[in-house]
């Protein structure tokens, strides 16, 4: 929980991201741990086969030295440490997850099978499986609208209550103001029960962010119920924002379905990074935030590293972490 963990893809290194980890590692006063991760061969020991793995090493090296070269740029004093893996990449980072306060992915924009099926994919199945927040950046924030604003989506649930959590926080991180939105699809109620539900889902909206904001009084809290698609009126309400929380409420055995499918279209459609909460895993959550600061059990298995590569051991062993001179960051074919 002292750091942040990016994953970097060598096939395509996400500036953004990168940029993104850089900063909240130095909002949070955590160290940055840059990951690269090379996904095994299955052609087994043919000679093409081996050529090609070794590529992809050499790719993923060349990676993660640009990566911490790019960090260190823009900030010379922020620890990092860095590791090569071999493995799955959305296995290793969940993995590895288990261990971080956030982790943080690019996009490689795959179509919604491939990214819900295939052996690439990373930002679905970490996504939807990964113990803390993931944060998918396809786009940078948008830094440049006054003020900061960052926008949560709220729904009644126990994990829009642990998104809101999130965001209040984010926001008081920012110095931002936290617009809370709540989504109702049109109905075909009367018009005077029309009025009464829509006062009744103000009540609960008020209700799912207002022991949260009183732990940050500096945090500016907009309060809006909209009527429309969830996916289509949060996508609009990213266009401004720094970034956009949701909750992961999807259940079911594979990842789309444990996803959710609001969280899921918000992936292809948000105009600004997403992070999306898991319920923290406690006995007894309710969402309060009396609660909210009890230590969450962990794992303690963690995939197998192949070899030193890296700056500084942050953590306790199985990860390659190493020398003081050694490459930099990147994760390994992440970038979605």
């Amino acid at each position: 929980m002292n750091e942040i963990l990016l994953g970097v893809d060598p096939r395509e290194q996400s500036v953004p991201a990168l940029v993104w980890a850089a900063d909240e590692a130095v909002r949070r006063g955590l160290a940055l741990r840059l990951v690269v991760v090379v996904p095994p061969s299955h052609e087994g020991f043919r000679y093409d086969a081996l050529a090609h793995q070794s590529a992809l090493h050499i790719r993923a090296e060349s990676a993660i030295v640009y990566a911490e070269d790019v960090v260190r740029q823009l900030h010379g004093g922020l620890r990092i440490a860095t590791e090569r893996v071999n493995g799955v990449p959305a296995t290793v980072l969940r993995h590895m997850a288990e261990h971080a306060a956030l982790v943080v992915v690019g996009s490689r924009r795959l179509g919604r099978m491939a990214e819900m099926f295939g052996e690439s994919s990373v930002v679905v199945p970490l996504t939807a499986r990964a113990s803390c927040p993931v944060v998918v950046v396809r786009v940078p924030e948008h830094t440049t609208v006054h003020p900061p604003t960052l926008v949560v989506g709220v729904d009644g649930s126990e994990s829009a209550r642990a998104a809101a959590a999130f965001a209040v926080e984010e926001a008081s991180l920012r110095g931002a103001r936290l617009r809370a939105v709540w989504v109702w699809p049109p109905s075909t109620l009367a018009r005077d029960d029309l009025d009464e539900a829509v006062t009744e889902r103000r009540g609960l909206l008020a209700e799912s962010v207002a022991g949260w904001a009183e732990k940050h009084p500096d945090v500016d809290v907009s309060q809006e119920v909209l009527r429309g698609h969830p996916v289509e009126q949060l996508a609009l309400a990213s266009q401004d924002s720094l970034a956009l929380v949701v909750g992961r409420r999807g259940r079911g055995g594979y990842s789309g379905m444990r996803l959710g499918s609001t969280v899921h279209g918000l992936l292809h459609r948000a105009m600004c990074p997403v992070i999306t909460v898991p319920l923290p895993r406690r006995e007894g959550w309710t969402g309060d935030p009396v609660r909210a600061d009890r230590p969450r059990s962990r794992k303690a298995d963690r995939p197998r590293t192949d070899g030193p590569l890296g700056t500084g051991a942050l953590r306790p062993p199985r990860g390659t972490v190493g020398r003081e001179d050694g490459p930099g960051p990147s994760a390994g074919f992440p970038e979605r």
